[in-house]
């Protein structure tokens, strides 16, 4: 520690953490604070992030810094130009303290696994007390998860979120929850009807400092996924409220029964779009919960919407955080189904004949941004059946979405999507043929592919890939039952069909070009 325990106490503050109610700052006092912010290369390239969500987090960041001074804080922003620039949060910390010789580093944990570990050796490494602070912008603490975990044989959503709506109050009627059920699922999944469209969403024209990150993004990341022209995120908390404002008012009526409905250029329908907001801390989430509530109360949301929409952040967000910290760092390796198969490089071009991976891709590179029907059952369902690799798939996700941070991330595809953890999370995995994408889209319409032929050579590959799948599992999934019914499905099939399925799956996969090395990991 400094001889000089007059020093300030540097806070510095994460790219997700832009909340002016931060643990590390409540309780600080202006002058005797200096708040550090950083823009480091390490993070915009331990994976080759899209643009967008590199230009979003920087300028986020900027706008946060300076709302900061104009509230008379000390903040000492450090740019990824600025010359002595370390690259990294230790590198930068570490040059921070030269700089104000602080008698304490105050920081509120990260949420991040591989973040968290650095931080964690920052008492060894700076000559001045260091103090890791929980990060209480969360209904669920990791204690209280692993408590919740504990001696659970299985860990199902359902029964942790009912666990938060008691907590927080939210849509309970005393001890009972209102309207007389906990899950209003089976309301919420209404096709698209013809011509379905919703308003648009609110876009933000980025101001001077957003085209500054933008242009600089464009320079230093050049070679990076995705495009920046279609750029219109919300980077302050006022524009966050604005999208929230939006969506309370014009979209949450038909969130819920058309959560799951897919239509060909349509890329938001009726959903939220706060995940951005949400997940760099400009957005509270109990706080949007309680607006959701009081829309069901004012009658200008039915109950299913609500309660869909509640569930999003309470019920699902906060469960995968609790799973993702429970089981990292395994969680990043694992591969119970032993998928090899290399990631195809459509995922990155988007040149595939199947349209509802084209349509899925294009928004994710125009927009960074696909919502989760895509996410999970076309891009996630593909890559399931298919045997993509479970690390190439997880890294594509991570690059590819501007909400995408790996602790939200990771559980969601390698246990939610490719069901690599063995089923710690899912009950079954979420594997589905052709027949599902066309009764929730439109995509199958104008499809090259035939979705009601099943192994002709203009078949959709989703149904022999789907039979592939089950046939090669069985000796795993059989038993499970979810879905044991299904190979009576399959058994009472003749041996011809079946092989045909199994031979027009292996011929399809034939075809598939591995992506290109350019987008691999950097580290």
């Amino acid at each position: 520690m400094s001889d000089d325990s007059s020093g300030p106490i540097l806070v510095p503050i994460l790219g997700d953490q832009l909340t002016r109610t931060l643990a590390s700052l409540r309780g600080r006092t202006k002058d005797d604070t200096v708040i550090l912010m950083m823009e480091v290369r390490d993070e915009a390239t331990y994976v080759k992030h899209h643009k967008q969500k590199i230009a979003l987090i920087f300028s986020a960041m900027r706008h946060f810094a300076a709302e900061l001074e104009d509230a008379g804080w000390q903040v000492d922003y450090v740019k990824l130009t600025d010359e002595d620039n370390a690259g990294s949060f230790t590198g930068e910390v570490a040059r921070a303290v030269e700089r104000h010789d602080p008698r304490a580093v105050h920081i509120v944990e990260a949420g991040e696994w591989r973040v968290q570990q650095a931080i964690e050796e920052w008492p060894d490494k700076f000559d001045c007390e260091v103090e890791i602070l929980t990060d209480d912008r969360f209904v669920c603490t990791l204690a209280e998860f692993n408590e919740w975990a504990e001696d659970r044989k299985t860990l199902r959503m359902e029964n942790f979120y009912r666990e938060m709506r008691r907590k927080t109050g939210l849509l309970m009627n005393g001890e009972e929850p209102e309207g007389g059920d906990w899950n209003y699922d089976s309301e919420n999944r209404k096709p698209p009807r013809e011509g379905l469209e919703a308003p648009q969403r609110p876009l933000f024209e980025p101001d001077e400092i957003t085209q500054e990150c933008i242009a600089l993004v464009e320079e230093k990341f050049g070679d990076h996924f995705g495009s920046l022209e279609t750029f219109r995120w919300p980077v302050t908390r006022g524009e966050a409220e604005k999208a929230a404002d939006a969506f309370f008012a014009e979209r949450i009526e038909k969130f819920g029964p058309y959560q799951d409905a897919m239509v060909h250029g349509q890329d938001d329908l009726f959903h939220s779009m706060l995940s951005t907001s949400i997940n760099l801390g400009l957005l509270d989430p109990l706080e949007l919960c309680e607006r959701a509530q009081k829309s069901y109360e004012n009658g200008k949301a039915p109950i299913n919407s609500v309660e869909g929409f509640i569930r999003q952040l309470i019920g699902w967000r906060e469960y995968v955080r609790g799973f993702y910290w429970r089981f990292m760092p395994g969680l990043e390796s694992d591969n119970a189904l032993n998928a090899q198969r290399a990631l195809p490089e459509f995922y990155w071009t988007g040149e595939t004949d199947m349209r509802c991976l084209a349509d899925a891709i294009r928004s994710t590179r125009d927009n960074a941004h696909a919502h989760h029907i895509q996410r999970l059952m076309v891009l996630g369902n593909f890559a399931l059946i298919a045997g993509i690799d479970p690390r190439e798939v997880q890294d594509w996700y991570l690059v590819v979405y501007a909400d995408a941070y790996e602790w939200v991330e990771l559980p969601n595809v390698a246990a939610m999507i490719l069901y690599a953890d063995g089923g710690k999370l899912a009950t079954k995995p979420y594997a589905a043929s052709g027949n599902y994408i066309n009764k929730m889209s439109n995509y199958c319409s104008d499809c090259k592919y035939s979705v009601s032929k099943k192994t002709e050579e203009d078949a959709c590959p989703f149904n022999s890939l789907y039979w592939r799948f089950m046939d090669r599992h069985r000796d795993r999934l059989e038993s499970n039952p979810r879905i044991g019914r299904i190979y009576s499905n399959w058994d009472r099939m003749d041996e011809d069909k079946r092989q045909a399925y199994l031979d027009r799956a292996e011929a399809f996969l034939d075809t598939l070009t591995p992506a290109d090395s350019r987008w691999a990991r950097t580290d």
